[in-house]
């Protein structure tokens, strides 16, 4: 069930960044021959609306192929109204970026389908306090539930740290504590920490951690709207982030992973509940538009930049620059997958 389901949800993924570039692509007149999800041979297809839509063999991926342009084929040029050849640059560049839109915009809406169904959240409630820190010198206890500071209430303990980091200056809390509202003043210090790349940092605390109590968000439809775009943004910047670690070296290679994590990611997540698979998606869907918009020949961003060159330079790279790159481009995707497979297999025998 696992396998199926993560097939399900890979292909829905799939389909939803490639319809991006579909429907760009045919508001600008550009032919599209073949929408596929899967590679290799044909197991379905059916012609319709001057496409040919198929399913095939290898379901890691898809592919829509317009006239004018197929990977597979680098330097192709075809003429006419209908090609992708004879469109702009600017044309070009909204076709290519409609695909990882589409994945932004799918997170989007499957975070906004968790914010009407039940985001579950950690309660803003206290569990452990340092000694002498900020909240201790104030007078905080555990259990205390934090409602509001300074103006703001609070629904999540995300929100608490949130505008802890991101002020300046002594804060005004409210606490709820044995059905009395209480009112504390609190400095925050600057205090040692790590971020969640592990990277020591120093950053505004109060000295409080948890009760480690789950709790539902209830969101108006406005609410839910800024929920589901929080979340995108957050996820989007993280998966920046992350790709700028790696590359930088700060996280390791050994953290990359590959089909059977994801996999095994998404099949967990459906055997726990709705919600949890709803936010895999929506976190791969990120994914799936951050890594095409990477500057690598062969994805949507290595085309973005060759286009970006048309524009500057007024005239196209070479066939043989454009070529080489390319090839370039999937040594470097392939590499990346078999790295990926390769920390998979480490893993299970590391597990096992």
């Amino acid at each position: 069930m696992g396998t199926i389901t993560f097939l399900l949800v890979l292909s829905f993924l799939v389909f939803f960044h490639e319809l991006g570039h579909f429907l760009a692509a045919r508001f600008f007149g550009v032919k599209v021959e073949k929408f596929s999800i899967g590679f290799g041979k044909a197991i379905y297809s059916k012609y319709w609306a001057g496409t040919t839509w198929q399913f095939a063999m290898i379901p890691l991926g898809g592919y829509v192929q317009m006239k004018g342009q197929d990977d597979s084929k680098p330097t192709l040029v075809e003429s006419g109204n209908d090609s992708y050849n004879t469109k702009k640059p600017w044309q070009r560049i909204i076709i290519l970026f409609a695909g990882p839109f589409a994945n932004f915009l799918l997170a989007f809406i499957l975070y906004f389908a968790i914010a009407n169904l039940g985001a579950n959240v950690l309660s803003a409630k206290i569990g452990n306090i340092q000694e002498n820190s900020p909240a201790f010198i104030a007078g905080l206890q555990a259990n205390d539930e934090i409602i509001r500071i300074n103006e703001q209430d609070i629904k999540s303990w995300d929100d608490i740290g949130k505008i802890i980091t991101t002020t300046e200056g002594a804060l005004q809390f409210f606490v709820k504590r044995d059905n009395q509202i209480l009112t504390k003043v609190i400095a925050p210090h600057i205090s040692d920490s790590q971020n969640m790349f592990r990277e020591n940092i120093k950053k505004r605390m109060i000295g409080i951690s948890p009760v480690g109590e789950v709790t539902t968000l209830e969101l108006s439809f406005t609410e839910s709207l800024s929920f589901a775009y929080e979340k995108t943004i957050f996820a989007s910047t993280m998966i920046f982030q992350g790709v700028q670690k790696l590359i930088s070296g700060i996280i390791p290679s050994s953290e990359i992973g590959g089909v059977i994590t994801i996999g095994k990611v998404i099949s967990d997540a459906s055997e726990s509940s709705l919600i949890a698979l709803l936010t895999i998606t929506a976190l791969i869907s990120v994914n799936l538009g951050v890594l095409n918009l990477l500057p690598i020949p062969a994805l949507d961003g290595g085309h973005i930049m060759f286009n970006l060159y048309e524009m500057i330079a007024r005239r196209k790279p070479s066939e043989q620059v454009f070529m080489f790159l390319t090839i370039l481009g999937w040594i470097i995707l392939g590499s990346l997958m078999l790295l990926g497979i390769y920390n998979d297999i480490n893993r299970i025998f590391l597990n096992n």
